[in-house]
């Protein structure tokens, strides 16, 4: 599903070459769940950027579903990330002047598949029989919002958006999702909430997730734990055979 083949990504500083990640070399099978560990500074949110097409490494590659993203131009690597990548963030980024059911649709409405989204398996695409609006009030009710709907952000809890977001990231039923801090600036309640629904639709859907944190107790919800630090793998625990 995603490998990662001895990235290396370096910034000048001056003369000198800064080495952010240092040779760093995993595979992740589909449908797996994922965390990616380690301190601030230790490298993640470069690896995350890496990994998801963002940008791209000074040496090594990234194997996403087959595409090697090294290959790719600036625009082949958006295409690949809107047809199968879903993303949740940290601080939720959700248009403010639109509702929650809307919020949802919009990766429906950029892909413009009148909600017909599905993402290419062992079975070929799997096709979505409804409307982006209905499509969006589904997804809103799975995840606890069905009576939010028409909701705009300012009227929802830090744990409601954060449903929000995760709902949108879902929307394309995407290969691949990633979940930047997902829980950071949440209670421990509404984190808590937040990662049950990660771990559900991941057994649901079959996406692979991939949750980058620093919240130890978060990423022990897991399957496989990656630590880094200074750059470097130092912990690759939970790998399946």
């Amino acid at each position: 599903m995603l490998i990662a083949d001895s990235l290396t990504k370096e910034y000048r500083s001056g003369d000198r070459a800064l080495a952010v990640l240092r040779h760093v070399s995993f595979t992740i099978p589909h449908g797996e769940l994922v965390a990616i560990v380690g301190p601030s500074g230790s490298g993640k949110t470069t690896l995350l950027g890496l990994l998801a097409g963002l940008d791209t490494p000074t040496t090594g590659r990234v194997i996403l579903d087959g595409d090697d993203l090294s290959q790719l131009s600036e625009d082949a690597r958006a295409r690949v990330r809107g047809d199968k990548i879903g993303f949740v963030f940290q601080n939720f980024q959700l248009i403010p002047t639109l509702t929650a059911r809307e919020n949802v649709q919009v990766p429906l409405e950029l892909r413009g598949n009148n909600g017909n989204a599905g993402r290419n398996g062992a079975d070929g695409p799997r096709r979505l029989e409804t409307t982006p609006s209905a499509r969006a009030s589904e997804l809103l009710g799975r995840v606890g919002l069905g009576d939010r709907t028409e909701h705009f952000p300012t009227q929802l809890s830090g744990g409601e958006q954060q449903r929000v977001a995760i709902a949108r990231a879902f929307a394309n039923q995407p290969a691949l999702l990633f979940a930047d801090e997902p829980t950071g600036n949440l209670d421990a309640a509404s984190g808590a909430r937040v990662v049950e629904l990660l771990e559900s639709l991941n057994r649901e859907s079959g996406s692979t997730v991939i949750i980058v944190t620093h919240d130890a107790t978060l990423a022990a919800r897991a399957r496989r734990r990656i630590r880094l630090a200074d750059g470097a793998i130092v912990e690759d625990t939970g790998i399946l055979a």
